[in-house]
């Protein structure tokens, strides 16, 4: 930003600053001061582009999926460290600090979420071998399977005003992650703390050239450029979502667009549910805490509350006892609970929607309830006062059901029985969330499957979940953020779902050879190097995809059964009872099937200290045929895969995850037992 009195918010758009000459200003939601002008200069949209594809997509991709996870940490750490400047920015939006919180709290713990999942989850490399791989010939020299791998293009982020941070965020880390440059553009009315943000990322010297873009104004000719590698995300209305996903040129060139529209969010309260209960409070307060947390301006908010008709008086008291008890103000103010709306315009938007909700509708609270905004200057700040409606007859009502204030803003509904309720869920069209608060799972298990149909995320309240419930309204990495119908019908989030979104998928087909070299993974039917010492023995940098023992062989007895059984405690009839065992499909005792595993352990493992340091778990763990007594097996041991975390240990020595596949064979070559070992590999001191 510039130096004047009102700093001018700038562009950086290919490797540049770009804003001196002020355009339109922005105010505080709180007192309507000046806070900052957006620039005059139109942007060149058509270098921002190759800027992203000849700068940012080579330095991105000379990166792999582990070194950009680690970048995403350190980035993280580094928000983290000056965030007390995002929450002096956060002020002018309206925000009161716990609402900053899940902004700029929430964006950052995002971020670090997609370092955890892209160094837990993702491999060395660019690619992801997605599997599995599939025979497509009977002697198996044919395959296929599936890939994941850079689009190549750049990503454009298309943001709303209510979350500057955690909007920003939660689309650049896996995009970042996939290896997709990213173009930024937020709302302008808070579009000041996204620009700080980004200058406070970019400041950071953690980020390759051009991997992050910021447009401050509107998009101009951007979407006519995007070519068919590139990608559109956008978080906002309904109707502008629609617009822009009918864009010619999207349209035209079959560009990618994932939508998260602002959509009426329900919460229903069980027929179970009395006055007396627990969870009668629950939902009380979980209506209230929706309507008031960031103002009502989340797309998360419950807009519908949907309770039984004999208990609507009762919701509605404590309803009103609840919002009367929350103080409205400049959040700076202690006792301040809910600030401001993020500008004038969306208070006066949201004042025409009310008016049009109250056609038909009674007001059960609203400004006439007292409402003074506290704090110097708040008669120039745009405060709405939260208001709670009543729709009588929602089944005959449209207005409820289609019109949406974005505020501080609920409509309750009462119903005469469950399946009339689960019929005015669904009349939302779609939605990004509901809650269903109740203590029966019988009518949880009934409700869920047919609510699930027209909402992108449910939540199940009761006593016991409400103890570390993150709410109704708070989208999380490791889940799907999105909906169906009205709510965009896109998704985002979902852990490391979102960044194979950002990712192309392929199939592959070939020989053996041929798709373990492409997805740099062991592929079975391909060829392996006997190792000329024990693989276990390697060090992780010396260690070759490939690299294979096969064991000595054992023949499975009786006493190895009866002391398995009496080590384990398993005394399972299959195992132990000749008369049973006779009558069963396999005709015979057999082994436990994790005697087969402990065995073949026996046979691979190398028991000397070494560089494998720790076995830490088994994937695809299948017992393919049953290992009787006499059987003799066998194993071959393959390293599979290698993921180099670029972590070191706290000798601080280096380490590496290796997979191992494991196949288990019986005296006539048959597969009885196929899995994947995972180890921590040291490297080289």
């Amino acid at each position: 930003m510039t130096t004047t009195a009102t700093p001018v918010l700038q562009s950086f758009l290919a490797g540049q600053w770009l804003g001196q000459a002020p355009a339109q200003t922005l105010h505080s939601a709180i007192n309507g001061r000046a806070v900052a002008v957006t620039h005059a200069e139109p942007p060149d949209f058509a270098a921002a582009l190759h800027h992203a594809r000849s700068v940012g997509l080579p330095a991105l991709l000379k990166l792999d999926f582990q070194q950009r996870a680690g970048i995403l940490r350190a980035l993280a750490k580094h928000l983290v460290e000056h965030k007390e400047l995002l929450y002096a920015w956060s002020a002018h939006t309206g925000a009161t600090r716990n609402d900053g919180w899940v902004d700029i709290e929430g964006g950052i713990g995002t971020l670090s979420a997609y370092a955890s999942i892209g160094g837990n989850e993702l491999p060395s490399g660019h690619l992801v071998h997605e599997g599995p791989v599939l025979s497509l010939s009977k002697k198996g020299g044919f395959a296929g399977t599936h890939i994941l791998v850079p689009r190549r293009g750049a990503a454009v982020h298309i943001n709303a005003f209510n979350f500057p941070v955690w909007g920003l965020l939660e689309k650049f880390a896996p995009s970042f992650l996939a290896g997709m440059p990213c173009i930024a553009k937020p709302a302008t009315a808070t579009s000041y703390l996204t620009a700080a943000c980004v200058r406070l990322m970019l400041d950071s010297g953690l980020l390759p050239p051009g991997a992050l873009q910021l447009v401050i104004g509107g998009t101009g000719d951007l979407l006519d450029r995007l070519e068919e590698s590139d990608l559109v995300t956008f978080t906002g209305s309904a109707d502008t979502a629609a617009l822009l996903r009918t864009h010619p040129n999207l349209v035209k060139r079959s560009i990618p667009f994932n939508a998260e529209a602002d959509s009426l969010n329900c919460a229903i309260l069980a027929p179970d549910v009395s006055p007396d209960d627990e969870e009668f409070d629950l939902f009380v307060k979980e209506v209230a805490r929706e309507m008031t947390g960031k103002a009502g301006q989340k797309c998360t908010a419950i807009r519908r509350a949907i309770v039984p008709r004999q208990h609507l008086s009762a919701v509605a008291e404590r309803l009103k006892k609840r919002l009367a008890g929350v103080v409205v103000g400049d959040p700076a103010l202690e006792a301040v609970r809910m600030g401001a709306l993020a500008s004038l315009a969306q208070r006066a938007d949201v004042a025409e929607r009310v008016a049009l909700l109250r056609a038909g509708n009674s007001v059960v609270f609203s400004a006439d309830d007292g409402f003074a905004p506290r704090g110097e200057g708040v008669d120039q700040g745009a405060f709405f006062a939260p208001t709670l409606l009543l729709c009588e007859q929602p089944l005959s009502s449209d207005v409820a059901h289609d019109v949406e204030a974005f505020g501080p803003v609920s409509t309750l509904m009462p119903y005469a029985d469950f399946d009339e309720a689960l019929a005015l869920a669904a009349r939302g069209r779609g939605s990004l969330v509901g809650t269903l608060v109740t203590r029966d799972a019988t009518l949880a298990a009934h409700a869920v499957p047919q609510v699930a149909a027209q909402h992108g995320r449910l939540l199940v309240l009761d006593r016991e979940a409400a103890v570390e419930s993150t709410g109704h309204g708070s989208p999380l990495p490791g889940l799907k953020h999105g909906g169906p119908g009205r709510a965009g019908g896109g998704e985002e989030l979902g852990g490391v779902r979102a960044v194979k979104h950002y990712l192309q998928r392929t199939a592959v087909q070939g020989s053996p050879r041929m798709l373990a070299a492409i997805t740099g993974e062991h592929v079975r039917g391909a060829p392996v190097v006997d190792a000329e010492r024990h693989p276990f023995r390697y060090h992780f940098e010396d260690l070759q995809v490939g690299m294979s023992l096969l064991t000595h062989r054992r023949t499975v007895g009786e006493a190895d059964i009866v002391a398995f059984g009496g080590i384990s405690g398993d005394y399972f009839y299959m195992h132990f009872d000749e008369v049973a065992a006779a009558a069963s499909p396999f005709g015979k005792r057999i082994a436990h099937g994790y005697f087969v595993l402990s065995a073949a352990a026996g046979l691979f493992v190398s028991p000397a200290p070494g560089p494998v340091l720790a076995n830490y778990g088994l994937d695809t763990l299948r017992f393919v045929k049953p290992v009787g007594i006499g059987d003799t097996i066998q194993a071959r041991l393959t390293c599979k895969r290698k993921t180099d975390r670029r972590r070191a240990g706290p000798d601080g020595v280096g380490q590496g995850v290796v997979a191992w596949d494991v196949e288990v064979s019986n005296q006539h070559g048959e597969l009885v037992a196929s899995y994947d070992i995972l180890t921590l590999v040291a490297k080289k001191a």
